[in-house]
């Protein structure tokens, strides 16, 4: 124990002796409170299983890497909103934090960080070693720049939504709304919930406690991206990673070159490419089978099966807590009464979509976006598919013959657009006719937000407090459904706040079952992700986030 170690890891440590918490509650409570995980791993008797890159002599150097992927357009790194756009970004710019494929998450462009006892006081200490590609040093004035953009409503980041309860607060703006009501908006609650102590070091003071700053500072936009260049991303960008941007084309290809300057491991490379394959499945196909790719981002089941013969092809998959959510909007009819969003989730069969869009590889969700892989979930009684149930929800609200409704995906990748098609089938046996709108990608995600019912694919997060704010968390940036639950909000702050694993699933019980009786969605399943890759790519690991880190990888000459 130093003077900066968090007393409660002792305490989970004796718990985790009287078998009171699981290795695994241990290792990702104590690293969030800011043990290092290689001594996590050790007093769990245990090696660190992961090294977050291959060292220099352990890979081939040079060559070419070449990934399929959609290639979309970028606003700002602080709005990338998907894997894919985060992945462009991500080979440029870096976070202060690395959440690895074991979920236990690390310092990466911090050294490491301390937090008070009571969750409220955050110590961010920046490696020194870290230079942009202009080769000034990386600084607390950088970090803090980045950390207020993305706490601003005007930049419109989701980062905002992981913040609120804790740094962000909201305010009566004064103003009313086109019905008359409150406009709200949102501020850093004090002039120094983010300070610089010096020039390697920020604090954030907190108005309440959060167990998952790390978490937080590990999400798809949370990059730290040069001041200077203020939210713009494209070739030349500067950026502290290990490539640099040569060229970009919407719809066709992003070009890296690798940095010799690099301050971390890697790259092994010479250039890397993500390549735009459209949204047809079978392109995808045919581009590894030809090799005009080495690797795609992600592949689902039925195209696994269609690569997983050829020779050269390796399969890679990953448990994860990926998903897909059928969304309603609770402010638009038919789905602002909660009996008609009930009977939407009675309506599902889970077992069946499972094994009909991913051939099963998945489990089966319980309709509130909390995963049983996340450290907080608490088992509610099961429920399953009830039809005449359904029916009579559906007549009590006056729909007794059930009702027509327009339903939005996207064709890429497949299973989604599978997805729809099979619980089209599965609300037609509570007289609800679903009219399926595949709209390409670019028109998606122009009224992801808007359109009445939709289905939206969700990544992996290691903890559940953290998908529950970003998806569901009034006025959240990424709630999509514009639900608005204050109770919800409140049992929410709460959890986060929540040290104890066990005492958090507590909280976390309530609010599984607000979403269950109130929520917004219909959730099937949890999905394995999968991939291929080519047999000469060596050091790639499958992330559960999707995230692909260019400068593990390698390529065999052979």
């Amino acid at each position: 124990m130093t003077k900066h170690t968090h007393p409660h890891i002792l305490t989970l440590k004796d718990q985790l002796n009287a078998g009171e918490v699981s290795r695994r509650q241990f290792l990702r409570t104590a690293t969030l409170l800011g043990l290092s995980a290689s001594a996590a791993y050790v007093a769990i008797g245990e090696a660190d299983p992961l090294t977050s890159f291959a060292q220099a002599d352990e890979l081939p150097k040079g060559g070419n890497l070449r990934i399929g992927m959609r290639c979309m357009e970028i606003k700002s790194p602080h709005l990338a909103d998907f894997a894919e756009r985060s992945n462009v970004i991500r080979q440029v710019c870096e976070y202060l934090t690395f959440t690895g494929r074991d979920n236990i998450t690390r310092p990466y462009l911090l050294e490491k960080w301390d937090v008070s006892d009571d969750l409220k006081t955050w110590t961010l200490h920046i490696r020194k070693d870290v230079k942009w590609h202009s080769g000034r040093p990386l600084t607390a004035d950088d970090v803090v720049w980045n950390l207020k953009r993305v706490s601003d409503p005007a930049v419109g980041s989701s980062v905002l939504g992981l913040f609120t309860g804790y740094l962000v607060e909201e305010y009566d703006t004064g103003e009313k709304d086109k019905d008359g009501k409150p406009k709200k908006s949102s501020r850093l609650w004090s002039d120094k919930a983010i300070e610089k102590v010096d020039d390697h070091t920020v604090r954030l003071n907190a108005f309440a406690p959060q167990i998952a700053v790390p978490e937080h500072l590990f999400h798809y936009p949370m990059f730290i991206i040069d001041p200077a260049e203020n939210g713009v991303f494209g070739p030349s960008s500067n950026g502290t990673g290990p490539f640099e941007l040569v060229e970009f084309t919407v719809g066709k290809s992003a070009k890296y070159k690798a940095r010799k300057d690099y301050w971390g491991s890697g790259p092994f490379l010479d250039t890397f490419e993500f390549v735009d394959l459209g949204d047809n499945p079978g392109a995808s196909i045919s581009a590894m089978a030809s090799r005009q790719v080495d690797g795609l981002s992600e592949a689902d089941a039925v195209q696994i099966n269609a690569m997983k013969n050829f020779p050269h092809v390796q399969v890679l998959k990953v448990d994860t807590t990926q998903t897909a959510v059928a969304r309603m909007h609770p402010d638009q009819k038919p789905f602002n009464d909660k009996r008609v969003r009930q009977a939407m989730r009675l309506a599902v069969d889970h077992d069946k979509v499972i094994q009909t869009v991913l051939l099963g590889a998945g489990t089966s969700a319980e309709d509130h976006h909390v995963a049983p892989t996340h450290p907080e979930y608490a088992a509610l009684p099961k429920y399953g598919k009830d039809v005449e149930k359904a029916k009579k929800l559906l007549a009590d609200a006056g729909y007794p013959d059930g009702f027509e409704v327009d339903m939005v995906t996207r064709p890429d990748p497949i299973w989604e657009l599978n997805t729809v098609q099979v619980l089209a089938e599965q609300f037609k046996d509570i007289g609800v006719k679903i009219n399926i709108k595949a709209l390409p990608s670019a028109q998606y995600w122009d009224v992801w937000t808007t359109v009445p019912f939709s289905l939206t694919a969700w990544g992996h997060r290691p903890l559940g407090v953290m998908t529950l704010s970003l998806a569901y968390r009034s006025n959240a940036a990424w709630n999509e459904s514009g639900y608005a639950n204050p109770e919800f909000d409140k049992l929410l702050t709460q959890a986060e706040g929540i040290l104890d694993p066990k005492q958090r699933s507590v909280v976390m019980a309530k609010i599984e079952a607000i979403l269950q009786d109130d929520g917004p969605i219909v959730q099937p399943f949890w999905r394995v992700f999968s991939t291929v890759m080519d047999k000469k790519v060596v050091g790639f690991k499958l992330h559960p986030s999707q995230y692909i880190f260019a400068n593990e990888c390698a390529v065999t000459t052979a």
